[in-house]
């Protein structure tokens, strides 16, 4: 006898279960996240049940790794993302708010994909076929006979095709409109993104076939697609971009075979999108850098140096309180260092507002930037700068010291090449072997020591 479907609560965000209802979920502690939900028992056959040809534990020293077989996806930015490629056999997530450009990205990557490796099966839950040939003539220059669209929101269906056209490549345009007819749920809620994720995930290892799976985020965040599924993929990426700005920035949130570190970038334009090779240049207006309250900064992302320019401003409060307002920077992290330089520093800033802004759009991770936050405030407050062209990187500790960061070496060769005729430092990223000629290096011990070499004429 078929067990009947029962009533849950989950959490939105997190995916845990309940036996009633609650207003903050006691394991993400979101609020206002749980919903009812029909979910029927899993069978026998779950898809998340993963068999292997080995019915008895072996020992993991004599586990062969083996190499994964990895694809190009025709753009070197994703592929640099994705850690060399797309493997075979992966299901990928790529997350981001409506209109950033996933499915733009997504139309062009599996057109080359067509056009190397065979038939790759689109998709499409959102738009009709005539809307997705028409943003593929504007963005690809030669569709491929082997791109096929199929509008279809019933994953058994969408499954049935697969089995008929066996595609190289697979992409689901979006999670969020995928439904079982096995379920009572409606298309979008958690049971159905799970299910369908489930099945999805067992044909992609089971025919080796890698897999695309677009899904969408809101300001809010209150749409539960891709945060209940993270753990279920193989890699997650996140899509991200101003509306006002071309710059696209494609980030690994998790990555079963490459690192995370990498970024992508994109240029949002009428044809598409873009590599920018050179994201530096795309940030930087010019390395010239001398006004009151902008330094230019840097971070190392993957293979590369990055570096951009960080603008403060720094005015009399006009009302009863001051104002602090972070663009690219966390909030608490513009708290500390506005506390460290009155502490350290001797200014004071309380009746003072203090703005700062990451210009490009660029959220840089980790604390590499707390050091050009800074001289970029005490520039604007003190209305002085610096007369050479100056790159300033490190980590401010609450003891007003400066704290090393990683890949400092190769971020002074980059400046050196890119004109800078200064770079200050932690210095506990001094190398006496690494230091450049065409740049002059400075290794700063405190926050004092960085402005002093900002600030210095000699």
């Amino acid at each position: 006898m078929a067990k009947k479907a029962k009533s849950v609560y989950m959490c939105a965000e997190c995916g845990n279960e309940f036996p009633s209802w609650q207003g903050q979920c006691s394991y993400c502690g979101a609020w206002n996240s749980i919903v009812e939900q029909m979910v029927k028992p899993e069978a026998d056959s779950d898809a998340r049940r993963r068999t292997t040809s080995k019915a008895t534990p072996s020992k993991l020293k004599s586990v062969g790794t083996g190499n994964y077989t990895r694809i190009t996806s025709g753009i070197s930015e994703l592929d640099r993302v994705l850690g060399g490629g797309i493997v075979l056999g992966s299901m990928i997530l790529i997350s981001g708010e409506p209109g950033i450009g996933k499915s733009t990205l997504i139309i062009q990557s599996a057109n080359s994909i067509a056009l190397n490796n065979g038939t790759v099966l689109y998709v499409s839950g959102e738009e009709s076929e005539e809307q997705v040939k028409l943003r593929a003539d504007r963005v690809c220059e030669n569709l491929s006979d082997n791109l096929l669209i199929f509008p279809e929101t019933n994953i058994e269906s969408v499954l049935a095709a697969c089995e008929q056209t066996k595609p190289k490549f697979l992409v689901i345009d979006s999670i969020q409109t995928m439904y079982s007819e096995e379920l009572d749920n409606t298309a979008g809620s958690i049971t159905q993104i799970r299910t369908c994720s489930n099945l999805l995930m067992k044909y992609a290892k089971t025919n080796n076939v890698p897999i695309f799976i677009v899904a969408h985020v809101n300001k809010s965040g209150d749409l539960a697609g891709p945060k209940t599924i993270e753990h279920m993929v193989d890699c997650v990426l996140n899509f991200v971009g101003e509306r006002d700005r071309d710059l696209r920035i494609l980030r690994s949130v998790k990555n079963r075979f490459g690192t995370t570190e990498e970024i992508g970038a994109f240029s949002m334009g009428q044809r598409g999108m873009d590599e920018v090779r050179d994201l530096s240049g795309t940030l930087l207006e010019s390395s010239d850098i001398r006004e009151e309250g902008s330094v230019a900064s840097a971070l190392y992302e993957g293979s590369r140096p990055v570096f951009f320019e960080i603008q403060a401003l720094v005015t009399p409060a006009n009302v009863g309180f001051a104002r602090r307002s972070a663009i690219g920077i966390d909030n608490n992290r513009l708290n500390m260092i506005l506390a460290v330089l009155e502490k350290k520093v001797g200014i004071s800033l309380l009746n003072h507002d203090v703005y700062v802004n990451v210009v490009g759009g660029l959220k840089p991770d980790g604390p590499g930037a707390d050091l050009a936050v800074a001289l970029a405030i005490y520039s604007s407050f003190r209305e002085r700068t610096s007369p050479r062209r100056v790159v300033a990187l490190g980590e401010v500790g609450l003891t007003g010291n400066l704290r090393a960061v990683r890949n400092a070496d190769r971020i002074v060769s980059e400046a050196a090449r890119l004109g800078y005729e200064t770079i200050i430092i932690p210095k506990g990223n001094i190398k006496i072997e690494n230091r450049s000629t065409d740049i002059q290096v400075v290794g700063a011990g405190s926050l004092g020591d960085a402005i002093k070499a900002y600030i210095d004429k000699k």
